[in-house]
């Protein structure tokens, strides 16, 4: 029998580094939760950035393999699948690759159906929490199913002894539509399953960290958010190191994307903005202006999917459907046609963030390219779905009807935009070595605790230097508050 004792040391061990007094009580509590024979443990660790939390996830990992402890690793979207697998040097799976299966069932039904979960006395660890919503889902013709919260405690406990650790950033931005992020929320959990909780949050920003100019300014603004303190500044220069640059000339910031797009690594950058409208924008003019291309869509193109999709995975893949918010490479265009009213591409296209996955090939649908919408607007939506309902109207039946146009390509193609600048909510989760933050219009009564998060956010995705495009000068302080 394994000793809480021994778990402690393991990880410290793995860890590397003298811990602080809040990753010491953390080691405390994941060694506790590892032992735990309580029903259903659920432990929320959650921590602003530079507290060290992916270090000690990492750690934890490494301890779980080498007590040879089942676990599983998830994260809800592919790019933060990919970080997490990076940081921890294991598998990462989305959470909806994970627990779900597309059907069709024996009436022709298709739908979403969470698996079965085979796994017992095993670890799930679920990074990016904050991005987990508790509202249902609505997938068009195709037959929706429930919340994600609640099928991923579902699935998790439904095998025995398991346990499910949460961890997350409060500061960051809740789900699309939520003013909190319940999976982040001890009380709601407790509330709304039957489980046995703990939650603990660090917040001792480590010396080390301070010496980012990134990290620096993202603690500034962690404390104002807590603090619930909206007055600008939000950034002291003396603060920034050479990670963070003010940029406000239209020339520098073209010179600053050319050289950051203009290469074979543009996957290395990313705009963020405040709108679907203001990303539409940057994307025009990355594509025209930087990597001059002239068609609406070209071979090369970094194209972003923007509503789930259940079509184009064969039987023989590993993934059951395409996720909105994947990244995908276009690697050559077959043709393009217009049809139904809509304007579609033949295309065969690579998803940059599942290296295990075969290039594939689908329809696109062009038209949400430079919709100002997230993804095709409920009025075209139903323009499409009428125009190709037309062709099946010889068939009585309404659910045999809706059968066959779950078949039918068009209707299915891929919604996409340019991912080169994206809004905030579509990067988190996501790492880029470079960021360029785009101030966008903000006047005073947008100055509230969502924007302080948002920029909290979109400042967090950088590894190595931020671009501060265009923010007004009082949102800049030349003292330092914080005593380094």
């Amino acid at each position: 029998m394994i000793s809480k004792e021994e778990v402690v040391h393991s990880i410290t061990k793995h860890f590397g580094h003298i811990p602080t007094q809040d990753q010491a009580m953390a080691i405390s509590h994941l060694a506790a939760f590892a032992m735990s024979r309580k029903p259903n443990p659920t432990y929320l660790l959650k921590g602003y950035a530079g507290t060290g939390k992916t270090s000690l996830i990492s750690a934890f990992v490494r301890m779980l393999a080498g007590m040879r402890i089942r676990f599983v690793l998830m994260a809800p979207t592919g790019r933060a699948a990919k970080v997490l697998s990076q940081y921890t040097g294991y598998s990462t799976a989305t959470i909806h690759r994970r627990i779900y299966l597309f059907v069709t069932n024996a009436d022709g039904i298709t739908r979403m159906v969470r698996t079965k979960n085979k796994l017992e006395n095993a670890i799930f660890v679920v990074d990016e929490a904050s991005m987990i919503s508790d509202t249902r889902q609505q997938e068009g013709i195709y037959s929706s199913h429930n919340n994600l919260l609640d099928d991923l405690m579902d699935y998790v406990f439904s095998g025995q002894g398991n346990k499910l650790l949460l961890v997350g950033d409060t500061a960051q931005l809740p789900p699309v539509g939520l003013d909190l992020s319940p999976a982040l929320d001890i009380d709601y959990l407790k509330t709304a399953f039957t489980l046995t909780g703990y939650a603990f949050e660090m917040k001792e920003v480590r010396r080390q960290s301070l010496e980012s100019g990134i990290l620096f300014s993202a603690t500034i603004l962690r404390t104002k958010i807590a603090h619930k303190d909206i007055v600008p500044p939000y950034f002291h220069r003396s603060a920034f190191k050479k990670d963070v640059e003010i940029v406000q000339q239209a020339d520098v910031y073209e010179e600053y994307l050319q050289q950051a797009f203009y290469s074979n690594e543009d996957e290395k950058s990313i705009i963020v903005c405040r709108s679907n409208k203001r990303a539409n924008l940057f994307n025009k003019q990355v594509r025209e202006r930087i990597l001059q291309r002239e068609q609406l869509l070209e071979a090369g193109d970094r194209v972003m999917i923007v509503k789930n999709d259940y079509f184009w995975m064969d039987d023989n893949s590993n993934s059951s459907f395409i996720a909105n918010g994947d990244i995908a490479e276009v690697l050559r265009i077959v043709k393009t046609e217009e049809l139904y009213g809509f304007h579609f591409a033949e295309a065969e296209i690579r998803l940059t963030d599942y290296p295990d996955l075969k290039e594939i090939t689908v329809k696109l649908l062009l038209d949400t390219l430079e919709a100002d919408s997230a993804s095709l607007s409920e009025e075209d939506h139903q323009r499409l779905f009428e125009a190709v309902q037309e062709d099946y109207m010889d068939i009585p039946s309404y659910r045999k009807r809706m059968d066959q146009m779950k078949k039918n390509p068009f209707y299915n193609a891929l919604q996409i935009k340019f991912a080169y600048a994206m809004t905030c909510h579509k990067t988190q989760g996501g790492q880029w070595p470079y960021v360029f933050i785009d101030q966008g219009y903000v006047n005073d009564e947008m100055l509230n605790i969502e924007y302080l998060r948002w920029l909290y956010t979109a400042l967090t995705r950088a590894t190595e230097k931020v671009f501060l495009v265009n923010f007004q000068d009082d949102f800049f302080l030349e003292e330092s508050p914080i005593n380094e």
